[in-house]
C-alpha cells in the first residue's frame, strides 16, 4: 500500500464538500482526515456525511492537530493569505484555492512564511494537472501546430445572487478573480512566459459592485497574444482555442472537464473551413482534483518536485493586478 498524507480541510465551501474532499478521498497518496469551520455542528455534518473521521468548531483547532500534514484551503479569497500564513506557521504545507491573493503583495508574504517555515505553499490550479492540458502544452511546444501565435478564451456562467461570496466585492469576489485567472494561468502555461503588458476592460454590476463582464489582452514575448473573456452574468460556456501558423488546438470543456466522462480536444490543419484537417484526441474519465492532490502529497513525500510553486501563483497575481490598474486608468499596464 502506497504511503499517504494526512489533510484537512479549512472551510465546509461547496468547493470543497462536492470537489476536492471526495476527490482526495479517491486519491492514492492523499486521505482528508479533518475538516475545520467556524459551525461546529456544520464542520460534524459535513464530516459524517464525506466519512471524514475528525471535525473541528474552528480553524485554529485543526492547525493545531499535530498529524494533519497538509491543509487545503478552501475560504473565501479574502481569507486565503491570512490562514496560509497561520497553517504555514502551524508547521503544515497548504494547497490553497486560487486566487493565492487579492494582489501579489499579499501573494508574497506567503513565500516569505514558506521560507521561514521550511514547508510547501501552491495555488490550486487543478487544470494544470488534467491530461487534456498536458497534451496541449505537448503539442503546441512540438511544432506540429507552427509557431503559436494567439490564445483565445472564453469563461462564463451566470450567479446574480447578492448572498453568493463570488458576488461581494470587498471579500474578493467577481470573474477575474473567480474563473478569469484560469484563461492568464493557462496562457502563461502554453507560451512557457510571462505577458509584457496587459489592457482590461471591466464592466460592474451596479449594485454589487463586481466585475461582471471583463475581457482583456496580454502581449507575451514575440508579440503573442492572450486574448480573453470572463463574466459571471452571461449563459455557461467555456472554450479555449490555442492557434499557430499552421494549425490549432481546441480544449471544448477546458477548466469544469468532468470527472466521469470522456474528454476531448480539437487539433485543425486547417486545410478547410468545415473542419476536413480536424482530429479529434479522446482522454479516458479522470478527475483533476484527485491528480492534483495527489501530486501534492507526492511533493510532500519527497517523490517528486513541485511543479507549480508559490512564486508562480504571485506571476499570475501581478497579472491580475495589472488588469485592474488598467481597467481603472484605461490603457495598458505592466505586469
Amino acid at each position: 500500500m502506497s504511503q499517504t498524507i494526512s489533510w484537512g480541510v479549512l472551510s465546509t465551501a461547496k468547493i470543497a464538500r462536492e470537489k476536492v474532499i471526495p476527490a482526495l478521498q479517491r486519491g492514492e497518496f492523499s486521505r482528508v482526515d479533518a475538516i475545520g469551520s467556524r459551525d461546529a455542528a456544520k464542520a460534524a455534518e459535513v464530516a459524517a456525511s464525506l466519512g471524514i473521521p475528525k471535525s473541528y468548531g474552528s480553524y485554529e483547532e485543526l492547525l493545531a492537530d499535530p498529524d494533519i500534514q497538509v491543509v487545503y484551503n478552501a475560504l473565501p479569497n479574502h481569507l486565503h493569505v491570512p490562514w496560509t500564513l497561520k497553517a504555514l506557521e502551524a508547521g503544515k504545507h497548504v494547497l490553497c484555492e486560487k486566487p493565492v491573493g487579492l494582489t501579489a503583495d499579499e501573494a508574497g508574504r506567503i513565500a516569505e512564511a514558506e521560507a521561514r517555515s521550511g514547508r510547501i505553499a501552491a495555488e490550486a490550479f487543478m487544470v494544470r494537472h488534467h491530461p487534456q492540458w498536458r497534451r496541449a502544452r505537448e503539442i503546441a511546444a512540438s511544432g506540429a501546430i507552427g509557431e503559436v501565435r494567439a490564445i483565445q478564451t472564453f469563461f462564463s456562467y451566470f450567479n446574480a445572487d447578492p448572498e453568493n461570496v463570488r458576488n461581494k466585492a470587498d471579500i474578493g469576489g467577481g470573474a477575474l478573480y473567480d474563473i478569469g485567472c484560469y484563461a492568464i494561468a493557462t496562457a502563461r502555461h502554453i507560451f512557457d512566459a510571462e505577458p509584457e503588458r496587459v489592457v482590461g476592460l471591466i464592466d460592474r454590476d451596479p449594485a454589487m459592485h463586481t466585475d461582471r463582464l471583463t475581457s482583456a489582452l496580454a502581449e507575451f514575448p514575440g508579440h503573442r497574444h492572450l486574448g480573453f473573456t470572463c463574466a459571471t452574468q452571461l449563459n455557461p460556456h467555456q472554450r479555449v482555442t490555442i492557434s499557430g501558423t499552421k494549425g490549432r488546438i481546441e480544449i471544448q470543456i477546458p477548466f469544469n472537464a468532468p470527472p466521469s466522462e470522456t474528454t476531448r480536444l480539437l487539433v485543425d490543419d486547417g486545410r478547410d473551413l468545415m473542419g476536413g484537417g480536424a482530429v479529434v484526441e479522446e482522454f479516458p474519465p479522470c478527475d483533476q482534483y484527485t491528480l492534483q492532490g495527489d501530486a501534492f502529497s507526492r511533493v510532500v513525500l519527497g517523490q517528486e518536485r513541485l511543479e507549480h510553486p508559490i512564486a508562480d501563483a504571485i506571476l499570475n497575481m501581478r497579472v491580475i493586478d495589472a488588469l485592474f490598474r488598467s481597467a481603472k486608468a484605461g490603457g495598458w499596464e505592466k505586469p
